[in-house]
């Protein structure tokens, strides 16, 4: 019996409990809303872009200042990386599947720190 040419590849086991561990962080911080980008669970807070799951379900896109971002890639190339279409934004890519969760946790606050309205920056944590 042939089998079909349409194939959908599986996702990743781990997907669903990535999106789980940075819905929880990002919807911690004060004002954070969650929607959509590109197709994809999206995080904003007063409507300004914190990190978005990308299509890959693995892999995060987080704002982050240019700076850090080379720092980052440098120091650890496994975790951190941009493509070519990223080059020019203030993002980097990180693997989920790798990143320590203290670190995500930080680059997710420092990402809503660099969006957030001051009033909101004060204010505690839910």
């Amino acid at each position: 019996m042939p089998r079909s040419s349409k194939v959908t590849p599986p996702r990743a086991v781990g997907s669903q409990n990535h999106l789980q561990t940075v819905r929880k962080i990002a919807l911690a911080l004060p004002g954070v809303e969650e929607g959509t980008s590109y197709g994809t669970p999206a995080f904003r807070v007063a409507k300004k872009f914190i990190a978005r799951l990308w299509e890959d379900g693995e892999t995060l896109v987080i704002r982050i200042d240019v700076a850090h971002r080379e720092i980052l890639i440098a120091a650890d190339p496994a975790t951190f990386f941009i493509t070519d279409h990223y080059r020019n934004y203030p993002a980097i890519l990180v693997r989920l599947a790798v990143v320590h969760p203290a670190q995500l946790r930080d680059l997710i606050e420092e990402s809503w720190r660099r969006s957030a309205p001051k009033k909101l920056v004060g204010s505690p944590r839910s």
